[in-house]
């Protein structure tokens, strides 16, 4: 599918050298390509990159909690950290067209998911890559062969949360949004690990439709290599096709994709989101179907790769597995419209998530009664030099879980690329 896919496609652009231009109207301010707090006065890590090496590495740190509302008003502080290496086989004499991708990263700190109630992490980046571990992981091993300039293949380890791309509610949660419903459409959250092996290919055109098809295990093998459990208890198909569009003679896209994973399921606690420990029915498979758009409605006529627009998501799933069977979201975000902030970013937006009436029964029986949740955040990202990104952040929760009263959460997010 779109996430696994694009791993390749950020793999590609990881591997763009820092004094490289950005490309006009990108998915999103990319932090690979960023400038770095440690760069070297001598150009160390220009030559390195330019030798075939591109060492990327950042911390992102958030000071937020409840300040009325959920189950505790309570502030914490946690972050994550993201570490990267891509290795370009043809500067490096290997073969021309050969990328390696090795991404390790932790998480830390206290996070307010418990305090909230709720199913969507208002703080996702902080939660991953494995909710409630301080160990460091290594997500991806990723090699990727372009055959041609628009048709590539890839395979190994890699993260899924590069997928679902959008102008302007994507960045993994580091320098747009910080909450799940506005990084990716967590309707795929039961069928979609977040590491694991796997394989496919993209067809990527210049100006035309990118379409992406991979097969990934079933489970999630974030903590081990994978290899002892892959394909044991089935696989993970997808596939996905994102379309530019030019409404308004201003570009956009449209997206639709679907995920089958065929994994005996017999509780919720194998998702991508940390949901509680749930026995359900034993049922063998299930489906999602998602579809997302962005769309520029403003450019700035000095500089064409700035701009705002609206975006939003929807997605339906097996309501017998996933304990979210239907989502939306919709918003407005992009560069900020300021000639002497050039660099920041704003976005608003609000989500819903229907709770399936399937598991939300069973959900009941232990935790209480529990409904559709919504949500709403707004962001301000301050670059406060290119390597050092504030973002105040303010989200309104009303939590799945009903014992929960609606939460007001505050607090500001840090982003450093070293």
């Amino acid at each position: 599918m779109l996430w696994l896919a694009a791993g390749l496609c950020w793999c590609l652009a990881g591997a763009v050298t820092a004094d490289e231009p950005p490309q006009p109207y990108l998915e999103e301010p990319q932090y690979e390509i960023a400038p770095h707090l440690l760069g070297s006065q001598d150009g160390f890590r220009e030559r390195l990159a330019a030798a075939g090496l591109t060492i990327l590495a950042d911390n992102t740190g958030f000071y937020i909690g409840n300040a009325n509302g959920g189950f505790d008003q309570a502030f914490d502080y946690a972050g994550h950290g993201d570490y990267c290496v891509i290795a370009d086989g043809g500067k490096l004499g290997v073969r021309d067209g050969l990328y390696l991708k090795l991404r390790a990263e932790h998480r830390y700190g206290e996070t307010i998911v418990g305090n909230v109630g709720c199913f969507i992490s208002p703080t996702l980046i902080a939660d991953l890559p494995v909710y409630a571990s301080e160990e460091v992981y290594l997500t991806n091993v990723l090699l990727t062969q372009e055959l041609t300039d628009a048709f590539s293949v890839f395979a190994g380890k890699m993260d899924t949360l590069d997928g679902d791309m959008n102008a302007f509610a994507h960045g993994r949660g580091k320098t747009q949004f910080s909450n799940m419903g506005f990084v990716f459409n967590p309707i795929v959250g039961a069928t979609v690990p977040y590491s694991a092996l796997g394989a496919g290919f993209v067809f990527h055109p210049d100006d035309g439709p990118m379409v992406m098809v991979t097969v990934l295990n079933s489970t999630d093998t974030t903590a081990t290599s994978g290899f002892d459990t892959l394909f044991n208890d089935g696989m993970l198909l997808s596939a996905a096709v994102r379309v530019p569009t030019s409404f308004l003679d201003r570009p956009g896209h449209q997206l639709l994709g679907g995920t089958w994973n065929s994994r005996a399921y017999t509780s919720i606690t194998e998702a991508y989101i940390p949901y509680p420990d749930v026995a359900i029915p034993t049922t063998r498979g299930s489906w999602c179907l998602y579809w997302n758009f962005d769309q520029f409605l403003f450019g700035d006529p000095a500089d064409d790769t700035r701009g705002w627009g609206p975006f939003g998501r929807a997605g339906i799933a097996d309501p017998n597995t996933s304990p979210i069977d239907a989502f939306l979201s919709f918003g407005f975000g992009g560069s900020a419209p300021f000639r002497s902030r050039r660099s920041d970013t704003f976005g608003v937006g609000w989500y819903w998530a229907s709770a399936s009436p399937e598991i939300g029964t069973l959900i009941t029986s232990q935790f209480g009664p529990v409904g559709d949740g919504q949500g709403i955040e707004c962001f301000y990202n301050y670059a406060l030099t290119p390597a050092v990104r504030i973002t105040p952040d303010l989200q309104y929760i009303v939590p799945t879980l009903r014992l929960a009263e609606p939460a007001l959460i505050a607090g500001v997010r840090a982003l450093v690329s070293f």
